[in-house]
């Protein structure tokens, strides 16, 4: 759980002291709200994005903190997002943060056709390094060989 907390980057710390804590996650999709405003006997929250829509807080591992998160939908660009959090009895608190650059996630294409299909360019790459350590190989035999004489 500390491994996750450390990777998370903060993106908005409530300006106008909302009580809501956004924290968008090192690959830029995953978002976390944490929050403390709702009270410490309230066990469950509900959540909206504007950009991914609803999502649920519960209390975690600490009594009062309600944690929930959502996840961004693909092709969501640089911008602002706005998060309203409703718990009981009436507490509503919205808070907006700017969204962090996503960093690309998958393979890179290279030119070789489809993605799933490298078993030639890698016995393509495996003949090309064994010509290569063996061209090696004969040139050092023949320059030791040619020293002797």
């Amino acid at each position: 759980m500390a491994g996750a907390l450390a990777l998370q980057i903060p993106v908005a710390a409530a300006a106008g002291d909302s009580g809501l804590d956004i924290r968008q996650g090192a690959h830029g999709s995953t978002v976390t709200v944490s929050t403390t405003a709702c009270g410490p006997d309230v066990t469950y929250g509900k959540g909206e994005s504007e950009l991914a829509g609803a999502f649920h807080l519960f209390e975690g591992e600490s009594k009062g903190v309600l944690t929930g998160e959502f996840t961004l939908p693909e092709g969501t660009s640089a911008g602002t997002d706005t998060v309203t959090v409703k718990c009981p009895p009436r507490i509503k608190i919205t808070d907006s943060y700017q969204l962090a650059a996503r960093e690309p996630d998958g393979a890179v294409e290279a030119g070789f056709g489809q993605p799933g299909n490298t078993g030639p360019q890698l016995a393509l790459g495996a003949a090309l390094v064994a010509a290569a350590a063996a061209g090696g190989l004969v040139r050092m035999r023949h320059r030791s060989g040619a020293q002797r004489n």
